[in-house]
């Protein structure tokens, strides 16, 4: 999982971002007035992952007022700009994922993680492909899991994220991810919940 640093202004969001984007994007012109996907991708450090684009781009100018975020968005390119609407994330709390969540869909969760250390703790399966089928493996064998609180109400709701990455600490943060289906039974096939698959974090300023 990756740490995004929130943009302070507009001012530094567009100084960011429009930014030419790689060298080989002769279409891309830095201080243009545009931003492009390649722009994005450059800051992001993505090359063609445009979900994981617009994710990113979202929890940078999260904490933006909502005159300057439209402003911003204003200034995707006409090739960018429809990649962002079929992505753009949903802000959710814990406690309102189940119900205005989506599968497949960017969402970005405000809460307090804390990590779930051993399968006692947590039981689920996900499907990962092995050639040319599926099959179903714990989860903690692939991901760290944690559940995120919603400080409002204590609800909760289930992360996860790349084994190999640093743990997460135990502050209020947003967490940026897809939100994926978690099986809770290998033989259920009706016995399944929905889980986030973490990309990013970022600290509330």
């Amino acid at each position: 999982m990756k740490k995004v640093i929130s943009y302070n202004s507009i001012a530094e969001a567009k100084a960011s971002l429009d930014n030419g984007g790689r060298f080989y994007n002769v279409l891309s012109q830095p201080d243009d007035g545009v931003i492009s996907k390649a722009e994005v991708a450059k800051v992001a450090g993505l090359f063609n992952a445009k979900q994981q684009m617009v994710l990113f781009l979202d929890l940078a100018i999260s904490e933006l007022e909502e005159p300057e975020k439209e402003q911003l968005i204003l200034n995707l390119s006409n090739e960018f700009r429809p990649i962002y609407d079929k992505y753009k994330s949903s802000n959710l709390l814990p406690s309102e994922v189940d119900k205005k969540g989506s599968l497949s869909t960017n969402v970005i969760i405000t809460g307090t993680p804390k990590l779930l250390g051993s399968d006692k703790e947590f039981k689920g399966f996900v499907m990962v492909s092995a050639g040319k089928t599926f099959m179903l493996i714990p989860i903690i064998d692939k991901y760290t899991m944690y559940e995120i609180r919603d400080d409002a109400s204590s609800a909760t709701f289930i992360i996860a994220h790349a084994k190999s990455d640093t743990t997460l600490p135990a502050k209020t943060m947003k967490v940026g991810g897809v939100l994926k289906q978690l099986k809770m039974s290998k033989g259920d096939e009706h016995a399944s919940k929905t889980f986030l698959e973490a990309t990013y974090f970022m600290d509330i300023i």
